[in-house]
């Protein structure tokens, strides 16, 4: 007898190697260790989860060639690319490869742009052809930005899915402009946010201090959020275990019956 599995979808990953198949770009702004498929299978597995999300590193430039070749390999994930309007990639032929979105960029302060990225006047460039696909957009962006751009990603023709909870600021609290705007985005339907958000808390002596965030997310909007891992978590000295991120997601939520909606049914529209 068959028994469905419920899928369990973690959201935000990334592979790297083998280097000696898929090198790294020579222009790159970092050198991550290798973290290969059968690792980051294992990972799925020791996290209960069915399915994932790879998003195309910047540390690959323009390559997707390991991305693709992932995705050909393991049906049960499926990618994020990054384009440019000067990017020639066959959009609707990616959708077909398992790739559901595009990832851009729209940062403030020093490290706005670097290379591999894409940015905001990209993906308003790019969205129509981006729909027309059937593909959505995925935007790493910050709270000084978000208020700049909101008024305009409600408008775009496809929806777009906030990584890192819009990189909240803990000091400035969850009543802040850029907080604000993320839960307005959200509450519009126009955006998703992906509730990642161990990177944002890294100076805090208490993590806990992130829960009232995810929790006026899940006031605002519990049918739009999706968990990530981050995984292998990069550019840290001391990675956070990735079990205990998702463990911390659990207790924030408070309850089985949103668990399963943000690792289960939610993930399953955006990205199957």
């Amino acid at each position: 007898m068959n028994i469905a599995v419920t899928p369990r979808w973690d959201c935000h990953a990334h592979v790297f190697g083998p280097y000696d198949r898929y090198p790294l770009a020579a222009d790159r702004s970092y050198t991550p260790p290798p973290a290969v498929q059968a690792d980051y299978l294992a990972m799925l597995a020791r996290l209960g989860m069915t399915h994932g999300v790879l998003v195309h590193p910047s540390a690959y430039g323009n390559d997707h060639s390991l991305l693709l070749d992932t995705l050909a390999a393991c049906p049960n994930l499926r990618g994020v690319v990054v384009v440019q309007t000067a990017t020639q990639l066959p959009l609707r032929q990616l959708r077909d490869q398992g790739v559901r979105a595009a990832r851009f960029s729209c940062r403030s302060g020093a490290g706005k742009n670097f290379a591999g990225s894409a940015s905001w006047d990209d993906l308003c460039q790019l969205a129509p052809a981006l729909a027309d696909a059937g593909l959505h957009a995925e935007l790493w962006t910050d709270g000084q930005m978000l208020p700049q751009i909101a008024a305009q990603l409600k408008t775009l023709p496809v929806p777009v899915v906030i990584d890192h909870m819009g990189s909240f600021d803990v000091a400035a609290g969850p009543d802040s402009a850029g907080f604000t705007a993320l839960c307005d985005v959200l509450a519009s339907g126009r955006a998703w946010v992906k509730l990642c958000a161990y990177r944002n808390l890294l100076n805090q002596p208490d993590v806990s201090a992130g829960r009232v965030f995810q929790e006026r997310l899940v006031q605002t909007n519990p049918d739009q959020l999706v968990w990530g891992s981050d995984w292998p978590h990069l550019n840290l000295a001391q990675p956070p275990a990735t079990l205990a991120l998702l463990d911390m997601f659990r207790e924030w939520a408070g309850n089985a019956s949103l668990v399963e909606r943000v690792l289960s049914h939610n993930p399953q529209r955006l990205y199957a």
